[in-house]
């Protein structure tokens, strides 16, 4: 079992930034592939970012990319994921999620509770 709990949500204006931290508890969590997905009012949950278990390889959503960067501490049981540029589209509950297969909506093993990121236009 593992235990994950997000925090770094909240208000900000279009053009800022957050960071995201997302606390593993329980397994060894350099064992798990990490990922942060979003799901806004009214849609679907959908992929963020993921980053692989030991080499640390991320990937990123078309709409993030060069925008968001996931990264992780092995050490702290931590992954992070550091959002600049902030538009209103990126307002949503974040996820962080585990898993030791492939990182999509439907592969996870364990997820967290979320934390809510709302931008202001």
């Amino acid at each position: 079992q593992v235990q994950l709990v997000e925090s770094g949500g909240g208000l900000v204006q279009a053009g800022g930034s957050l960071r995201l931290s997302c606390a593993a508890s329980g397994r060894t969590f350099s064992n798990y592939h990490m990922g942060w997905f979003r799901q806004a009012p009214g849609k679907e949950r959908e992929f963020v970012a993921a980053i692989s278990s030991r080499s640390g390889t991320p990937s990123y959503a078309i709409s993030v990319k060069g925008r968001f960067t996931i990264s992780r501490d092995n050490a702290k049981n931590t992954v992070y994921l550091q959002m600049n540029s902030l538009t209103p589209d990126d307002t949503a509950v974040y996820y962080c999620a585990a898993t030791d297969t492939r990182v999509t909506t439907t592969t996870m093993h364990y997820w967290g509770e979320g934390t809510l990121v709302t931008v202001s236009s």
